[in-house]
């Protein structure tokens, strides 16, 4: 299985403290890679939440390749980082060129598009990497997208993070989603790592959807470039939730309705029944099987947590006003926020979603068996 921590905090954190809870859960999962999603970012990012970043691993070829590429779309680097790997290898971790870090200025002749036009356009410039990546395997971009870091890799994480130098300041963070394991189901594959994110949302799980290929199929069908790729079975699980609330305009509080549809007789006694009845036939391709605990982000940079049908892998939510922690495992939570009141933790139960929103103040219980906020 996989393991799962997040944080949300008024302040910035270090990424090293979601890590150090993937350490201390360190015997559910088997040490095979780590998966970062930064996002609200502090340091010098902080002035620049409107600069998409670029992030991934690239070859000395690669970022040439990509220098030629990003000047003539007309992007301008505004700022970078450069992880400084060390001279002396560690075992495990693949040796790299670059890990690359990097905010563009947006060209000149996007001034006036609209959010909607911005949004497509940054998507289409990753994809377009990405092929160019998988063509000659000089690039894997994770994320092209603003006030967003992702980092992904094979190896222990606790040694991925000192490896890479990630307590400093220019990585520090108010929302982070750290997952332990590389997808080895299959041969490993830094696209099959979580978190998964498109256009300001993702989601990282800890379970096995087996009704993948349906749920693949209904999305690529679509015809919204962005829902491809899938080198694993939980990515679906981010492109349902910006399915869900961008192309069918609902708000979290539907995304397990989508995903995990009430039971027939507790569907027709919800305030909602018609409305939900419609959805759940419409959206049948999109309910998944198998056993998952899902943690997710927002663009407004909530933090959720939702459960299976049977509620069949673990997950707690803890914390206190200013900072709360999403685990897979209690002693992740208790390695990082041991002073919070550990008796108003909540553990999620089927018909949960958890959530903390921007000015994490509270945790919020949304259950499927209240009415909605449906768009007017």
């Amino acid at each position: 299985m996989c393991r799962l921590f997040a944080l949300t905090s008024k302040d910035p954190v270090s990424p090293m403290l979601a890590i150090k809870a993937l350490d201390v859960m360190k015997e559910g999962h088997d040490g095979s890679g780590m998966g970062l999603l930064l996002q609200d970012l502090g340091g010098p990012f902080e002035e620049m939440k409107d600069a998409p970043i670029l992030s991934g691993i690239f070859s000395e070829e690669g970022i040439r390749r990509l220098d030629l590429f990003m000047m003539d779309k007309g992007f301008m680097t505004k700022y970078k980082i450069s992880l400084k790997i060390p001279k002396k290898p560690v075992e495990g971790i693949p040796r790299r060129d670059v890990y690359l870090i990097r905010a563009y200025e947006l060209p000149e002749d996007w001034e006036n598009f609209d959010a909607d036009e911005i949004a497509t356009r940054l998507t289409d410039i990753r994809l377009k990497i990405r092929d160019m990546g998988e063509e000659k395997r000089d690039m894997i971009v994770f994320s092209f997208w603003p006030d967003t870091i992702m980092i992904k890799e094979i190896g222990d994480p606790l040694q991925l993070g000192e490896y890479l130098g990630l307590d400093r300041k220019e990585l520090h963070a108010r929302v982070i989603m750290a997952q332990g394991r590389q997808n080895t189901n299959y041969a490993i594959n830094l696209y099959a790592c979580h978190p998964f994110f498109i256009e300001g949302y993702g989601t990282m799980t800890n379970g096995e959807n087996t009704a993948f290929i349906p749920i693949r199929d209904f999305l690529s069908s679509r015809d919204i470039p962005a829902y491809s790729g899938y080198q694993s079975d939980s990515e679906v699980f981010a492109h349902i939730l910006h399915y869900s609330m961008v192309e069918l305009g609902l708000g979290i509080d539907a995304y397990k309705h989508v995903i995990t549809p009430l039971q027939e007789e507790d569907l027709q006694k919800h305030p909602d029944a018609a409305f939900l009845t419609h959805l759940k036939r419409t959206c049948r391709p999109l309910i998944i099987d198998g056993p998952n605990c899902v943690i997710g982000t927002l663009p407004d940079h909530s933090l959720f947590m939702a459960q299976d049908r049977k509620k069949l892998r673990p997950g707690v939510v803890g914390g206190k006003p200013g900072i709360y922690g999403f685990s897979s495992e209690i002693c992740g939570l208790d390695a990082v926020l041991p002073d919070r009141n550990k008796s108003k933790d909540i553990q999620p139960m089927h018909l949960d979603t958890v959530i903390v929103s921007p000015d994490r103040q509270e945790v919020k219980i949304c259950r499927q068996t209240e009415s909605l906020n449906l768009p007017l």
